[in-house]
């Protein structure tokens, strides 16, 4: 959307996804070094092949409709003058100060268990699979599907198959390496591990995104062209291993930890253990004294992602906070249900003017997030017998255009109730604002006499006063 050629997009969707240490560790743990070092070499290989096929496969014309379509489709609620100033106060500190700072620290911890949190998911799942599939799947299935023994041929069909389990398997990334062993261990060729690994790009989940974003007919040409340069590159890979004789042998050997009575698997873990719970230890201490309005780093709410603020690929605001999102596809998550989200909401984090704010009392932008003081100089403006304060008049100006869209909770008109607006069941419209309801019998009063219930007051507050008053009352 902001421009990037599509091949370089996809290009850096791989890279990002299989060029990365932590896949290559995870690799050399299960399978072994030569399949760490495969992932780099098939990799750089598939980068050159798509640079060659997917300019050639996908008309340049079925990618214009797609960027236009993305682009009217991507709104970053609120990305306007405000949030660059807010970004360039968020500029990220030295490494040599933040690793002798415990903000610093904080960080680290937060990205760990932040990943740990977004690929929990995937991570079990793929353990889950690959223990089913190496406890009930018999050895002979696996080998009566990759066929060996016949050379090329052989080599051939393995590296076909092998994103074809991918894509029937539903594992994405890391989690994909369990099952990988278990194939291995079973009779795939060492290049169909190789595709089968890289396969995790076209999985079904994966697939059904391409085609919310793309399009149907450009999903399946880029699920063609991906799978053909999979199979490609593994074969590939699997030759030139072959030329360095560096093939390892077609089973999962259980080679000895103990040595002098020491068991090394054992001590890795514990030590593993340990610092585990040093940095989750770190994380949960600190997470509650970093002021979340300086960090430079924020969670995305959806996935638990950590974000780094000044450069998050999209980000809302509501309930008078912004929420910094991995991607899109979160931040629209977010969007059709933030309550799901976000908990614990008051009316002075939705915006909304406390008694005691125009005494200098801070409330929350309901726009950008930002604190602003109640002073008797500060923007505002009413909704729904509401008063919402404003940081400056770019923020009022959204705010007036749609009240509704930066806030989790508005005001009743009528019985003055907070209802949360996602899960509104009545909504009317007044003046081009959307005003949301309690239930029906209260849109239905409104709707009959808008007017009379956009004065502040509740008729239940006109009843209170009229009762208690002698004034009012004779009035």
């Amino acid at each position: 959307v902001r421009g990037a050629d599509f091949t370089a997009a996809m290009v850096f969707m791989v890279a990002s996804t299989n060029l990365v240490v932590e896949l290559g560790i995870v690799l050399w743990l299960l399978l072994g070094w030569q399949f760490a070092l495969a992932e780099f070499v098939g990799g750089a290989i598939m980068i050159v092949l798509l640079g060659l096929v997917l300019p050639r496969v996908i008309p340049e014309a079925w990618l214009r409709q797609a960027r236009d379509e993305l682009s009217d489709s991507t709104d970053h609620g609120g990305a306007h003058e405000h949030h660059g100033q807010q970004d360039s106060e968020l500029v990220m500190r030295p490494w040599r100060e933040r690793i002798r700072s415990r903000a610093g620290w904080s960080e680290a911890s937060g990205f760990t268990i932040s990943d740990l949190t977004m690929i929990r998911k995937e991570m079990a799942a793929g353990f889950v699979v690959a223990g089913f599939a190496a406890a009930l799947v018999p050895t002979w299935f696996w080998r009566a599907v990759f066929i060996t023994g016949h050379g090329f041929w052989s080599s051939l069909e393995n590296v076909v198959l092998g994103p074809f389990v991918a894509i029937i398997s539903f594992v994405c990334s890391i989690g994909n390496v369990p099952l990988a062993a278990a194939l291995w261990k079973g009779g795939i060729s060492f290049g169909g591990v190789v595709s089968f690994v890289f396969a995790d790009l076209i999985t079904i989940p994966l697939l059904l995104i391409y085609r919310k974003y793309f399009g149907a007919h450009l999903t399946l040409r880029l699920l063609a062209a991906f799978w053909t340069v999979m199979s490609i590159a593994g074969l590939a890979t699997e030759y030139l291993f072959k030329l360095a004789n560096i093939v390892p042998a077609n089973q999962l050997r259980l080679t000895s930890t103990t040595h002098l009575g020491v068991n090394y698997t054992t001590v890795l873990n514990i030590i593993a253990a340990l610092v585990f719970t040093a940095i989750y230890a770190t994380y949960r201490t600190s997470r509650h004294s970093i002021d979340e309005d300086v960090a430079p780093y924020a969670k995305d709410v959806v996935c638990g992602m950590q974000v780094e603020k000044a450069h998050a690929p999209a980000r809302t605001s509501h309930g008078g906070k912004t929420f910094y999102f991995c991607s899109d596809r979160c931040r629209h998550r977010f969007s059709a249900d933030p309550a799901k989200f976000v908990s614990g909401v008051g009316l002075e984090s939705m915006g909304a003017e406390p008694a005691g704010a125009a005494h200098g009392e801070a409330v929350v932008d309901p726009v950008c997030g930002m604190r602003v003081p109640g002073t008797e100089s500060a923007l505002r403006y009413e909704y729904a017998g509401r008063d919402y304060l404003f940081c400056s008049g770019g923020c009022r100006d959204l705010f007036v255009g749609d009240p509704i869209a930066h806030l989790i909770v508005a005001r009743d008109p009528v019985c003055g109730m907070d209802v949360t607006v996602a899960g509104a069941t009545a909504v009317a419209r007044h003046d081009d604002l959307r005003y949301v309801f309690c239930g029906v019998g209260c849109r239905d009063a409104f709707v009959t006499d808008p007017q009379s219930y956009l004065s502040g007051k509740t008729p239940g507050a006109e009843l209170h006063q009229i009762t208690s008053t002698p004034s009012s009352l004779e009035t």
